[in-house]
């Protein structure tokens, strides 16, 4: 059983003729009879009673009549959903990225997306970037923001913008001999030279030796840079790991010691609280990429979300870092 014999049954019942109903849909009247014949023989039953008149159905033609409008109904909504789905802004996404990443981004771009496509349901999916970067080739995340991911045939990956990790300390800390005017911001600037919490760099050095330096234990940037300290010989006596970058902050803002962080991440909430230690100690360079199937339906809703997330990531502020640095 198929379509086109479904759709010749239902004009030839409706129209109570095989003659009327071949001249209807365009085809030849033997073709139509070889479809209904095809019918009774794949059902096993007589479904039209030939008659002077036309063509009647017989009560199992009727029930197949009832079953044959419901099916043609179904397709009708499938074919006007995916005419929305294609031409409107309807659908349903699943973005991911990393807690951290997303507590500063998010909240930049997700207000203006959902006023401007009301219809459109995003939901979240928090993991680190190699998990996001592997749930997309899975397609179970449409889109995902990562930190320096490694290319993939099966991915487009769109540049977003840059940040660095970095040391910081509380902006209380006994090693802050820089004061800041009242009118500095977060920005540019404010990771240079001139704006660390020190110019003295052995004072940065030492006050690392001293420690505890706070850090994100599964973070390989932080291990990067754990070991460039060792190679600078200015190898923290006292390490405390952490499970993420969200706690990390937390104790730095509290005093507890050193901390590795990226720069937005030190920023977001608690603009100059956090203060670099010294522009000669090492830093790590990140690069956050929009990566999405290269096969992904490219429905409007769908192009929609990812300018979004493009068009905000572009509008990002320089933190004074280029992927180069």
């Amino acid at each position: 059983m198929d379509l086109s014999q479904l759709r010749y049954f239902r004009e030839i019942v409706r129209l109570g003729s095989m003659t009327a109903a071949a001249r209807a849909l365009g085809v030849s009247q033997p073709r139509l009879s070889v479809a209904v014949r095809q019918l009774e023989e794949h059902l096993e039953s007589t479904l039209l009673l030939r008659h002077r008149g036309g063509v009647s159905p017989t009560e199992t033609g009727l029930e197949l009549l009832r079953h044959a409008d419901e099916v043609f109904a179904v397709l009708d909504r499938a074919t006007a959903r995916i005419a929305g789905l294609e031409h409107e802004l309807v659908g349903r996404f699943v973005l991911g990225c990393h807690e951290s990443l997303g507590a500063y981004f998010l909240p930049r771009f997700m207000p203006e997306l959902l006023r401007g496509a009301p219809e459109v349901t995003l939901k979240l999916h928090n993991a680190t970037s190699a998990r996001v970067r592997q749930a997309v080739i899975e397609r179970e995340v449409h889109f995902g923001l990562i930190v320096n991911p490694r290319p993939h045939p099966e991915l487009v990956m769109t540049p977003l913008f840059t940040d660095a990790v970095d040391f910081f300390v509380a902006a209380d800390d006994p090693v802050v001999t820089v004061p800041l005017a009242d009118d500095d911001a977060v920005g540019p600037e404010f990771y240079g030279p001139d704006h660390c919490a020190t110019l003295d760099e052995e004072a940065a050095r030492a006050r690392l030796r001293d420690g505890p330096l706070i850090f994100a234990g599964r973070v390989h940037q932080c291990r990067e840079l754990l070991e460039s300290l060792t190679e600078r010989g200015a190898t923290p006596t006292r390490l405390l790991s952490c499970g993420d970058f969200e706690l990390v902050k937390s104790l730095a803002l509290a005093g507890v010691g050193v901390a590795i962080l990226p720069r937005r991440i030190a920023a977001y909430n608690a603009p100059t609280r956090l203060r670099r230690l010294h522009a000669a100690l090492p830093n790590f360079p990140d690069q956050i990429v929009l990566v999405y199937r290269a096969d992904q339906p490219k429905t409007r809703a769908a192009r929609f979300v990812k300018d979004a997330i493009i068009n905000s990531g572009h509008e990002m502020p320089s933190v004074g870092v280029t992927a180069a640095e």
